[in-house]
């Protein structure tokens, strides 16, 4: 059985002050969710994050990394620097950083793959915009997105990813897939997964859906066979919102 995911992406939201708060009221509520959860606090907020959840089963992630160790690469994260802060997570490819920062399916699979290499928990995300799903293409986008990923890693790497679909015309939006919509998805990225790698990898590997997750419609989501989780922003930002997420099955 695959164990949910709740991923909370905090973006360029919250000060260290404030994320230390939001931390710290999440710490208090997330006991007894049926999910494993995750907060993805930006770069300044990291390391004090990590010192307030130590010692509880709240995982922490960075929002971006470079697939460099080191190098003269101004502004850029490494996967080292990372685990120094004992972060050992790491989301990947994001919509927004897809759409803003010029991020390619290649060097996403490139950032994956070291992340890995670096015993780090790559989520790796992939989705569509509104005008290649009104054109008929998600399936062709989403294959080539998550096929890139997987020709990068070898089937013991497979293993170790998280995979998150976010349609990028529900990132932000308040529109929202319906949960069959979003289950037609997962059910293919898992049959390429399978393609790839096997029906066992593909089987134990986790999904996740991104796109205004909320805790109005989550248990609906979290109903679908193959939607392992949610990857949320806005309703990651106050911890009401977000632990009703992580506890969907009192929804």
């Amino acid at each position: 059985m695959r164990r949910a995911l709740i991923a909370g992406n905090w973006k360029m939201y919250k000060t260290t002050s404030e994320a230390v708060a939001l931390a710290s009221e999440i710490k208090k509520g997330a006991a007894g969710a049926p999910s494993d959860v995750l907060i993805a606090p930006p770069f300044t907020a990291l390391a004090p994050v990590v010192s307030v959840l130590e010692g509880t089963s709240i995982a922490v992630a960075a929002q971006n990394m470079h697939f460099e160790k080191e190098g003269a690469f101004t502004g850029e994260v490494s996967a080292p620097m990372l685990k120094d802060l004992k972060v050992a997570n790491v989301i990947l490819g994001h919509s927004e950083r897809r759409q803003y920062f010029a991020e390619t399916d290649e060097g996403v699979a490139r950032k994956t793959k070291a992340a890995l290499d670096n015993e780090i928990m790559p989520i790796s995300c992939v989705g569509e915009t509104l005008a290649e799903r009104e054109s008929g293409k998600t399936m062709d986008v989403i294959g080539r997105q998550v096929n890139t990923i997987l020709k990068a890693l070898t089937i013991a790497e497979s293993t170790r990813i998280v995979i998150a679909y976010e349609p990028v015309w529900a990132i932000g939006t308040g529109k929202v897939a319906t949960p069959e919509q979003a289950q037609e998805v997962h059910a293919f990225i898992r049959q390429c997964i399978a393609k790839f790698h096997g029906a066992q990898v593909a089987d134990a590997l986790r999904i996740l859906y991104g796109g205004s997750v909320k805790p109005d419609n989550v248990k609906g989501l979290m109903s679908q066979t193959d939607i392992d989780g949610a990857l949320v922003g806005g309703a990651s930002l106050k911890a009401d919102s977000f632990l009703n997420l992580v506890h969907y099955d009192k929804q």
